[in-house]
């Protein structure tokens, strides 16, 4: 197929390394969400995901409130904020039935994203739209009259190029918000869109926060638009992206590796409490030996169950006995 446009980017070595670091951690990630406790971990993604987009667009709402109304709870917060969250909240319930390919999908996708929130939900901006610092004019959008064409070249360009997923994502981002389609909500459906086709790389992606570390690094978000813009190629922003992607799978990866320890550390002191209501003159090389630990390791763990007040020692160390404390 001829594409009848191609975006202005190129590719560095840089970007080649972050493709080839990205593809080794996406894996891992993967391997992790899978085990048992991964649909919570999903669930706390989709939190950050909301969280840090709508942060980015001014919404103060916190990772908890945002919980309480996924969980139906009332919260006294400004009606627009909680409007922002519940059409996030829909969105991305919807993230699975939508073709990142397909234009009607981003229109029904702003349709639910936006609903109550502008009176075009939906549909393409009718007028002139620009993105500001105070009153200085960073970036002014094509005209109205142009948006469709536009959209319907980028689209055409996503599902024709050869391009790596990872860079496709990055380019069609990176486009997408020069072209500003709509009157609002562009932001946040750029951010969405690009997860939309990470996902066709792995599925993983319909989970990564990436939102929440680019609200972590927003000034440099800007600008790496705004650099992007200034040279009229997207490699800026391509690099700036593959490395928040980058950072973001180490990050959840070292965040569950913590939780995994933590909850490893935790079985194995739940045991040592069970055996000592089993067998309370049960001797500390017992209990190495029964939870095939060093004696060393299991040594600090009781002292930790003391020092938290969970046992207590009874008499001698050869004579005595370890007591737990009552409802424990």
């Amino acid at each position: 197929m001829t594409l009848n446009y191609k975006p202005p980017f190129s590719i560095s070595p840089k970007a080649i390394h972050l493709i080839a670091d990205i593809s080794s951690q996406i894996e891992r990630y993967a391997i992790r969400m899978e085990q048992e406790d991964g649909l919570v971990l999903r669930k706390i993604n989709r939190i950050k995901t909301i969280q840090g987009s709508l942060a980015i667009e001014g919404n103060t709402l916190s990772e908890r409130m945002i919980t309480e109304i996924l969980d139906g709870k009332h919260v006294v917060a400004p009606l627009r904020e909680i409007q922002e969250v519940k059409n996030a909240i829909k969105t991305y319930d919807a993230f699975a039935s939508l073709n990142p390919y397909k234009v009607k999908d981003l229109l029904k996708a702003h349709g639910l994203m936006m609903e109550a929130l502008v009176d075009d939900a939906g549909n393409f901006r009718r007028g002139g739209v620009g993105v500001f610092a105070g009153t200085q004019a960073i970036h002014i959008a094509p005209p109205a009259e142009r948006v469709p064409h536009l959209i319907d070249d980028l689209f055409a360009w996503l599902k024709a190029s050869e391009d790596h997923l990872l860079i496709k994502s990055c380019v069609f981002h990176y486009e997408f918000e020069f072209i500003h389609p709509f009157i609002d909500g562009n932001g946040r459906m750029g951010r969405l869109w690009q997860s939309l086709i990470l996902n066709q790389l792995h599925p993983i992606f319909a989970h990564l926060p990436v939102e929440n570390i680019v609200f972590q690094n927003q000034q440099k978000y800007y600008d790496a638009i705004s650099r992007s813009s200034d040279v009229a190629n997207s490699s800026v922003f391509i690099e700036f992206m593959l490395q928040e992607i980058l950072t973001t799978l180490k990050k959840r990866q070292s965040v569950a590796i913590d939780n995994e320890t933590n909850g490893t550390v935790n079985g194995i002191v739940n045991d040592i409490v069970n055996f000592i209501k089993a067998k309370p003159k049960i001797t500390i090389d017992e209990l190495a030996q029964k939870l095939n630990k060093s004696r060393r390791t299991v040594t600090r763990l009781i002292k930790k169950l003391q020092e938290e007040g969970v046992i207590s020692r009874i008499g001698s160390d050869k004579t005595g006995y370890w007591e737990v404390r009552s409802g424990e």
